[in-house]
């Protein structure tokens, strides 16, 4: 397992911080880990496929009152590993399940992912995330399929571009305001909210807005 943990300090900021935990899920080569990558150092390297897990903290701003810590867990998407992806999404409040767009057999795959959640972690707010979005020519997953097969799954949908940067950081920003907005009815399984903490301001090992 590999870490990463960027911080800066700031002055000032939100009132109100909460930590919660996100899993990445989704088959080998779909992009997980260069999403990651173009989230947290803001560049884009053809990458290894990550064996066990990679972990990192990422810290997105949802509003002038309100900062989100993710602690993000880049799970392997090889079949040998998908019997250790439980240790990993267990206790989640949230999960990107991404799939390849270029590939119709990453999306059905994907749909593995969010039925293992339903199954054993229901209570995680569910991001189904199409990558590639640069390749638009060579799409096998149309926009209006992946959008109804999301809301059939009861996930939010994405598409991004590791590549460009294109939509990486919307989709943390929006999946961070939905566990809030989420978190002010529904308990989150104890280890998906973290800690919540009042007038205190956050550190900032990395920020979306």
């Amino acid at each position: 397992m590999s870490s990463i943990s960027r911080s800066s300090t700031t002055a000032g900021g939100p009132a109100s911080t909460r930590k919660f935990k996100l899993v990445l899920l989704g088959e080998s080569g779909v992009g997980k880990s260069t999403i990651v990558q173009r989230l947290m150092k803001n560049t884009f390297s053809e990458l290894n496929s990550t064996v066990g897990a990679s972990f990192f903290r990422y810290t997105c701003n949802v509003d002038s009152n309100t900062a989100v810590h993710f602690d993000i867990w880049d799970t392997a998407g090889q079949e040998r590993f998908k019997s250790l992806a439980s240790m990993y999404y267990r206790g989640a409040a949230a999960a990107l399940v991404v799939f390849d767009m270029l590939s119709a057999d990453t999306y059905e795959k994907a749909k593995y992912w969010v039925r293992e959640l339903q199954a054993n972690s229901p209570e995680t707010i569910l991001m189904l995330v199409g990558n590639k979005k640069d390749l638009e020519s060579e799409r096998r997953v149309s926009l209006e399929d992946a959008q109804q097969g999301a809301m059939e799954m009861g996930a939010m949908y994405h598409e991004t571009s590791a590549r460009s940067g294109d939509g990486v950081q919307d989709a943390f920003h929006d999946i961070a305001a939905k566990l809030i907005e989420m978190n002010s009815t529904l308990n989150v399984r104890e280890g998906g909210v973290m800690h919540h903490t009042e007038n205190a301001a956050p550190r900032r090992e990395n920020g979306c807005c």
